[in-house]
């Protein structure tokens, strides 16, 4: 069946009535006009109430009809072109009323008042059968038909059933579906939702753990620096004592040179002396000087070996590896252990951690920190 020519003048009607709605509209209340309608001079329309509305606006001092002392008029602005109207002395019930507009608005209501379907029914006809209305449904063919196409056409061997029934029980159906959809789009968008919600948290959770994984890194860092410090200082502490016994050795060795050569010329001058008896009367002196100069013991010098510092290297390479395999704790923490980034337990627990990242063989070789007794390299 074709209903396009029947369905082609009821949407037209459709458009038609709704186009006419929008022309009953009061542009002050936004309603459709209420009776009595008023004309302005300028041709546009107003429900009497709200004319009477703009028009007290307008003239706060304007008396009722009912008042004993009645002004000459008024005026007041249309709300649709600002055209000015000049009222007589008998205000906004002097203003004609628009009987046409009235008629428009009590048909345009009959109008509105008829179902639908009623309008829909008058104009469905059988294509084939241009004088019989649509009244059946074929549940075969499950297609609406006349009762001609049942009884000689195409349906005549279909089984059929009054057009309201099929109608109404179709719509139920319609109606069940899309309470359906309805529903599902609901279940979606509330997961939809709380998707959100996980990405949010997500965010804010990522957030929180990369800035307490920068705070657990900034911790190791710092204990590093501190346990470089700590040996920095005492390799300088040995080479500072090492430096002071060699440097007083110099000095020492250096004194006794310039005594020695002091003595060398004496000795010399004594020598070139050409008298005996000045030269007897100083010369035990000189030669006891000189016997107790040899005889000074400056056997007293660094060891050998005494420069070398290579005690204080340190392997540090099983604790990269220790660092390198830091990883994620597989059980979360636990509500004492996670209060925060500045949890003061959390920071002892990694300087316990990291502590215990020295090496074994390192606490030997040291050095000032643990010298041991035997050492070759002791001070004389």
């Amino acid at each position: 069946m074709n209903f396009a020519v029947g369905l082609k003048p009821l949407l037209a009607e459709a458009r038609s009535m709704e186009s006419l709605e929008k022309q009953l509209i009061c542009p002050i209340c936004l309603e459709m006009f209420t009776k009595p309608v008023v004309i302005l001079p300028c041709q546009h329309n107003l429900c009497r109430k709200c004319a009477n509305d703009v028009f007290q606006a307008s003239n706060p001092l304007w008396q009722s009809r009912g008042s004993s002392a009645v002004p000459s008029g008024g005026r007041f602005r249309c709300p649709s072109c600002r055209h000015e109207v000049v009222l007589d002395r008998h205000g906004v019930y002097g203003l004609q009323r628009n009987l046409l507009v009235e008629n428009i608005i009590d048909i345009y209501k009959q109008e509105s008042a008829r179902p639908l379907h009623a309008k829909a029914e008058q104009h469905l006809m059988c294509e084939e059968h241009e004088d019989e209305r649509i009244n059946i449904y074929c549940l075969r063919c499950e297609a609406p038909t006349c009762s001609l196409c049942k009884v000689f056409g195409a349906h005549k061997d279909c089984e059929v059933a009054p057009l309201p029934a099929v109608y109404q029980r179709q719509k139920s159906e319609l109606s069940d579906g899309i309470a359906m959809l309805v529903a599902g789009n609901d279940r979606i968008q509330a997961i939809i939702t709380q998707m959100e919600e996980i990405c949010h948290t997500i965010e804010e959770n990522g957030r929180r753990q990369k800035q307490h994984l920068g705070l657990r890194f900034d911790a190791l860092y710092g204990i590093l620096e501190e346990r470089k410090k700590e040996l920095l200082q005492s390799i300088a502490a040995e080479q500072e004592a090492k430096l002071q016994r060699v440097r007083g050795l110099i000095r020492q060795y250096g004194d006794h040179l310039e005594a020695s050569s002091k003595l060398v010329e004496s000795a010399i001058q004594a020598m070139e002396e050409p008298q005996m008896a000045v030269y007897l009367q100083h010369s035990k002196e000189l030669l006891k000087k000189i016997t107790d100069m040899s005889k000074a013991s400056m056997s007293s010098r660094p060891e050998p070996g005494y420069e070398n510092m290579d005690h204080f290297s340190i392997n540090v390479d099983h604790v990269a590896e220790m660092l390198r395999t830091i990883e994620f704790q597989t059980e979360p923490l636990g509500e004492d252990e996670g209060d925060g980034p500045g949890d003061g337990s959390e920071a002892a627990a990694d300087e316990e951690r990291l502590d215990s990242l020295e090496v074994p063989e390192a606490a030997e070789d040291v050095g000032p920190r643990q010298k041991p007794a035997s050492s070759p390299h002791g001070q004389h």
